[in-house]
C-alpha cells in the first residue's frame, strides 16, 4: 500500500538529518550577517561564503523531495519551495557584489570586481556551476507543470546577470586569446558557459512574453540579454555570432514596437 506509516516513517527519519543540516547552515547565515564588519571587501568576501551556504542549503531541500519521491512516490513542495526561496538569497548575495545589471558596460563594474580581486577565477567558475546546477535541479524538481514555471525564468535571468557580471573581462578579454597563460582553459569555459546563459535567457524571457506576460519589461529584457551576448562576441572577435545577434536584436525590437502600437504589450 503507498504511503504507509512505515514509509512515512522512515521519510520523517531520514530527512530530519537534512533538516538539521539546514537549521545548522541558517544559524551559521544568521551569526555572519550579524558579526559582518563595514569594510567592503570583508563584506563581499562574506557574501560569497553566504551564496555556498545558501547553495548547500537549497541542495539539501532538494535532497529531501527526492527522498519524498522516492519514499512515498510525492513531490514535497514545502522543501522545494524552500529551496526556490534560498537560491533567491543566493543570488541577492552576489548582486549585491557585482550588481543585478544585464547589459550594463564593463568598466561599471570595476570598483565591484576589485572588491574581489583575489577570489581566484577557478572559484569563481565553480561557483557559478554550482549555483546553475541546483537550479536546474529545482526546476527539474518541480517538473513541467508546475505553477512557478515562469518564475524561473527569472531565477535563471538574475543567475545569468551575476555569472556574467562576476568575470573580470578587462582580464578575460586578455586570457582568452593567450593559450599559454594559466587561466586559459578556464577563462575559455566560462566565457562559453556565459554565452550559453545569456542566449538561453534571452529565449526565455522572449518566450515568457510570447506566451504568458505580454510585459513590455520581459522583451525588453530579452532585448537586454542579446545585447550582453552581442558585445560578448564582439569582445571574443565573434563577428559572425555578432553580426546575427545584431540581426535578431532588430528583428526582436521591431516585433516589440508593433506589439506596443497595436496595444498587445503592456
Amino acid at each position: 500500500m503507498a504511503n504507509t506509516a512505515e514509509k512515512r516513517d522512515l521519510f520523517n527519519s531520514k530527512s530530519q538529518v537534512h533538516k538539521d543540516s539546514i537549521k545548522k547552515i541558517l544559524e551559521n547565515e544568521k551569526k555572519m550577517l550579524a558579526t559582518i564588519g563595514k569594510d567592503p571587501v570583508e563584506v563581499a568576501h562574506k557574501e560569497i561564503e553566504l551564496c555556498e551556504l545558501m547553495i548547500h542549503a537549497a541542495t539539501l531541500y532538494i535532497a529531501i523531495n527526492d527522498l519524498s519521491f522516492s519514499i512515498l512516490e510525492l513531490r514535497n513542495n514545502d522543501a522545494l519551495n524552500e529551496a526556490r526561496k534560498i537560491l533567491y538569497k543566493a543570488i541577492i548575495y552576489l548582486e549585491n557584489i557585482v550588481s543585478n545589471g544585464i547589459d550594463i558596460s564593463f568598466s561599471d563594474l570595476d570598483d565591484r570586481l576589485a572588491l574581489i580581486a583575489d577570489y581566484p577565477l577557478e572559484s569563481r567558475y565553480y561557483l557559478m556551476r554550482k549555483l546553475g546546477l541546483c537550479i536546474r535541479l529545482l526546476v527539474e524538481g518541480f517538473g513541467d507543470n508546475s505553477k512557478w514555471k515562469w518564475s524561473f525564468v527569472e531565477i535563471q535571468g538574475r543567475f545569468t546577470t551575476v555569472m556574467k557580471n562576476m568575470l573580470d573581462w578587462k582580464q578575460a578579454n586578455k586570457d582568452y586569446f593567450d593559450s599559454g597563460c594559466e587561466s586559459y582553459s578556464t577563462t575559455v569555459f566560462y566565457i562559453r558557459m556565459v554565452r550559453k546563459n545569456l542566449d538561453l535567457s534571452a529565449k526565455e524571457y522572449r518566450d515568457r512574453y510570447e506566451l504568458a506576460t505580454h510585459r513590455i519589461d520581459d522583451m525588453r529584457a530579452a532585448l537586454n540579454y542579446i545585447g550582453a551576448g552581442r558585445k560578448i562576441a564582439m569582445i571574443i572577435d565573434e563577428k559572425n555570432d555578432a553580426e546575427e545577434m545584431k540581426k535578431r536584436y532588430q528583428v526582436w525590437r521591431e516585433k516589440l514596437e508593433s506589439d506596443q502600437k497595436k496595444g498587445l504589450a503592456t
